[in-house]
């Protein structure tokens, strides 16, 4: 089934073009590939970008949107990402990066655009687990900048995963929350050891 990307907002989209038609901003990034690239550099599938700052054993607090971020495309691959932030005058263009989520996002993408099911795809964030999911939310008409994972919305954490956890397998919400629930949580002092 096609994956339903939410529009990311005008002026975030504006941002990232303005930045990649800056000779400045694209070679002071620390992107060798994104300098090196080979012919047009396009920004491509938006993703909202949530964190989920805190995980209770109630189960997931909100998460809060902080940027979207916007894959770099010369040719036939993905060679960067660009996100973008939300400041008080508006959506503006942050940074330009590389490294393996580049390609573990792309690989995810592709993975759920197999699924029987219809999703919007998401990225979340847990930053207590040094961890980035796609987060497939299964409500398509859902605004792509509010919300929480719902227990049916699938995560498929991205490589380099935490040890423990599979990259690029899918889990309910309902299932993994669990597992980061109990990983999340802080480690007893070796004084209040039972």
């Amino acid at each position: 089934m096609p994956l339903h990307v939410p529009p990311a907002p005008a002026p975030a989209l504006r941002s990232v073009l303005t930045a990649l038609g800056s000779p400045t901003a694209v070679r002071e990034a620390r992107t060798p590939s994104l300098r090196a690239a080979q012919g047009p550099a396009t920004p491509e599938l938006p993703l909202p970008v949530h964190v989920l700052d805190e995980i209770t054993a109630a189960g997931a607090s909100a998460t809060r949107l902080t940027g979207w971020r916007f894959l770099i495309r010369c040719q036939e691959r993905a060679v960067a990402a660009a996100e973008t932030r939300l400041t008080p005058d508006g959506w503006a263009f942050s940074h330009f990066f590389e490294g393996p989520y580049i390609a573990s996002t792309e690989r995810a993408l592709r993975q759920a655009e197999t699924m029987q099911q219809p999703y919007q795809p998401r990225l979340l964030s847990v930053p207590g687990l040094y961890m980035l999911t796609l987060w497939l939310h299964g409500d398509l008409t859902a605004d792509g900048a509010t919300g929480h994972p719902a227990a049916t919305d699938l995560l498929v954490p991205l490589a380099p995963a935490p040890p423990g956890i599979a990259a690029h397998r899918p889990h309910r919400v309902a299932e993994l929350l669990p597992v980061l629930t109990h990983r999340a949580a802080p480690a007893p002092l070796l004084g209040q050891l039972a």
